[in-house]
């Protein structure tokens, strides 16, 4: 198997200055799944195993849909209960989400296990979970190439000892500028990066910075990339999900040690990837993202760096 992703999979009901939509399918698992899926089908390569829990209210459409777009769904339980969900809305610049209500349910009591078949692949990504529940899944799973994790301030805040120690156990981490800050105690953005590399031995660091775009610390090099300019934002929500996906399925295109040149063509792909996820509520968008349609951004926004 190309990509494991073990993430939430959740009903999301949003409002924007767009519109609104409720109970529609989201969580990290999937927005990051659909994503790197689409990608392993435009470098013709392999499927993305997703490990994580619904309950029993999940839709069989849902799952019909995310089969026929190549996942392969063996590693989702299905508990009693309802499935995870989540309320918010955005406004303003639409950079951070308000949360309205949470409602974990049968992901409140998830216990992640990988099943045999998907423990080796080629990369393993921890979406945003709990640090101690990412820690787990590094004890089940043994990459072939690459690990990588995603977080959130939450944990920074009622987790930080369990965090590091499951950072130092990855090869690539994905957070947010403002996490950068918190994790480090510094306020200058450059310097906060690397104190965090020096605090976790990571050997990639890429930081996310809404739309000021995406810069990535690997070794002594530096990876700056602005966001891809749209004026169409209907809906963030999954945004840096659907980010750290395509990075999965570039990086499980590869071989080795990762190279600069890898690392930023995956990137530029991850950049282009969540302009086309703000374009409509929840993942539909991403479902319904052609190839053609894809190739054409990507080139455009490769003249616009140039």
């Amino acid at each position: 198997m190309d990509v494991v992703m073990v993430g939430s999979i959740a009903y999301d009901s949003v409002e924007s200055p767009e519109g609104k939509i409720d109970d529609a399918l989201g969580g990290s698992a999937i927005y990051g799944g659909i994503a790197s899926q689409f990608h392993l089908k435009r470098l013709n390569l392999g499927s993305v195993g997703l490990v994580g829990v619904v309950g029993n209210d999940f839709l069989e459409t849902d799952r019909k849909s995310l089969e026929a777009l190549g996942l392969d769904l063996r590693g989702i339980e299905t508990a009693e209960g309802n499935t995870f969900r989540w309320t918010g809305s955005y406004h303003g610049d639409m950079g951070t989400a308000q949360t309205h209500d949470t409602q974990l349910n049968v992901f409140g009591e998830f216990e992640p296990k990988v099943p045999e078949f998907a423990t080796n692949p080629s990369i393993l990504f921890c979406a945003n979970l709990l640090p101690i529940l990412q820690s787990k899944v590094l004890d089940q799973v043994q990459h072939s190439r690459l690990s990588m994790l995603d977080s959130m301030n939450l944990w920074i805040t009622t987790a930080m000892d369990d965090l590091m120690s499951v950072m130092k156990r990855v090869d690539l981490i994905i957070i947010n500028d403002g996490e950068v800050k918190m994790i480090a105690e510094d306020d200058n953005f450059v310097r906060a990066s690397r104190k965090v590399v020096e605090m976790t031995g990571c050997k990639t660091l890429v930081v996310k910075r809404g739309e000021f775009g995406v810069i990535a610390f690997h070794g002594d090099q530096i990876v700056s990339l602005p966001a891809y300019p749209t004026e169409m934002v209907i809906d963030p929500t999954g945004c840096g999900d659907s980010f750290a996906g395509t990075l999965a399925s570039y990086f499980a295109n590869g071989e080795g040690e990762l190279t600069r040149t890898e690392l930023r063509d995956a990137l530029i792909a991850a950049t282009v990837t969540s302009s086309f996820t703000l374009e409509s509520f929840g993942t539909e968008k991403l479902i319904n993202l052609q190839i053609k349609e894809f190739d054409e951004r990507l080139e455009h926004y490769r003249a616009i760096l140039s």
